[in-house]
């Protein structure tokens, strides 16, 4: 007797995309806005999103974006931003999330793009595919009241007014245009990402007020901008509001310091939170008491290296290399091998090799590494990476690190 038909995989066909983007809404346990349903819906790329069907019914989900990635040294490589992953609860255990990364994986080989990327909703899925932390993010709880700012000479200089968000967009996405190349770990947003940064459903405001937004001025360019949004909240104590920080950026030192001071001092609020800033923000550093900030600490944006080879030969290198990797990728096996790395902070080339191994690691440690914000030698002290040329792990780990943390700075 023939056994019955399994689940399909195959690229996503416009008629189909409602019954795949419900799927994704029940795999994810909620709802979603019109708003945020009509943005998604504008900024799939149907060639590149899969859908598992069992029958005429959407089981699982997978998307890729095409994004560019900026990376140590300042160059944008070409990444997959994987989105949408989801299975349903009913077909668990069946192998249609490994079918559809290894589609997946496939796919971005073919397509040229060296790299992987994906923020994790359950970080302990994706390690068996390859990826792992690369980038971390800070949040905070900033009492205002009992946390003052010390800030750099130039702040006075800086004017702060406030603007409505979409009037300002233009203007806001140029500042972030420049900053993309200074700080790894950032896309440069495709046309139709800006609207992710001033859509405002109502149900996503938890009681708070509509979006709101600030920019910085010297010399009449705009320099910098802040979105937030405030809640008035009263106690036995009088006002106890809260500003809650949606983004925001700044070219300089002191266009940086006044938009902090500006968010610090906003009448009848006594907690600023802080949501997803890099962990090596310089607020930190202007505070004058940061136990009143409550930091903490979580991981953002994870990394996999889908062309060994061409991914390391993208980046800059801080302190000069010339190291020997044994790479193992059970999942990708063409990464599989030996690769001699040789770079510095004016390029680098990576090749096949036959020469001895100087480290031996999997392919995990490399994506961790590679925005420079995980060290080789850390990873090395929880075995994660053997070192098996004397030097060898503390050449690598200088020359992989980065002067700034890299940060992804929204998801996808």
């Amino acid at each position: 007797m023939a056994s019955e038909p399994g689940p399909v995989t195959r690229v996503l066909r416009r008629e189909e995309w409602d019954a795949w983007y419900d799927h994704l809404v029940r795999a994810f346990g909620g709802t979603e806005s019109p708003e945020v349903l009509e943005l998604d819906r504008s900024l799939t790329e149907y060639d590149r999103s899969l859908g598992v069907w069992d029958g005429d019914v959407c089981v699982g989900s997978a998307g890729a974006f095409t994004f560019r990635l900026s990376v140590p040294g300042g160059a944008l490589v070409p990444a997959a931003g994987v989105t949408m992953v989801g299975v349903a609860a009913t077909h668990r255990r069946r192998g249609v999330l490994t079918s559809m990364m290894r589609r997946q994986l496939d796919d971005v080989r073919s397509w040229g793009e060296p790299l992987a990327v994906l923020t994790a909703s359950e970080p302990a899925i994706y390690g068996r595919f390859g990826y792992a932390a690369a980038t971390f993010q800070l949040d905070a709880d900033i009492d205002t009241h009992r946390a003052g700012l010390s800030v750099p000479a130039g702040t006075d200089d800086v004017r702060v007014r406030y603007a409505e968000p979409a009037e300002v967009l233009d203007a806001c996405e140029a500042v972030y245009a420049r900053l993309v190349p200074r700080r790894p770990g950032m896309p440069a947003r495709q046309p139709g990402w800006e609207r992710r940064e001033v859509i405002d459903p109502p149900s996503e405001r938890d009681g708070g007020s509509a979006l709101l937004c600030v920019v910085a001025e010297r010399g009449g360019e705009i320099t910098g901008y802040a979105r937030y949004r405030t809640k008035l909240g009263w106690g036995e104590g009088g006002h106890n509001g809260t500003v809650t920080l949606r983004d925001l950026a700044a070219l300089d030192p002191a266009t940086d310091a006044a938009l902090w001071r500006f968010l610090f001092g906003i009448d009848l609020m006594t907690t600023l939170a802080v949501r997803n800033r890099p962990v090596d923000e310089a607020w930190q550093y202007l505070v004058t008491d940061i136990r009143r900030c409550r930091p903490r600490l979580r991981d953002a944006l994870y990394v996999r290296l889908v062309d060994v080879g061409a991914a390391l030969a993208a980046r800059t290198y801080q302190a000069p290399v010339d190291v020997v990797f044994e790479v193992e990728d059970a999942f990708c096996p063409w990464n599989g091998g030996r690769w001699r790395l040789s770079g510095d902070v004016k390029g680098a080339s990576c090749e096949r090799t036959s020469d001895a191994a100087d480290l031996s690691l999997s392919v995990r440690e490399l994506g961790a590494a590679y925005l420079g914000g995980v060290p080789l030698a850390g990873l090395a002290a929880a075995g994660r990476v053997r070192e098996l040329r004397r030097g060898a792990l503390a050449e690598a780990s200088v020359g992989f690190g980065s002067a700034v943390a890299p940060w992804l700075p929204h998801g996808f």
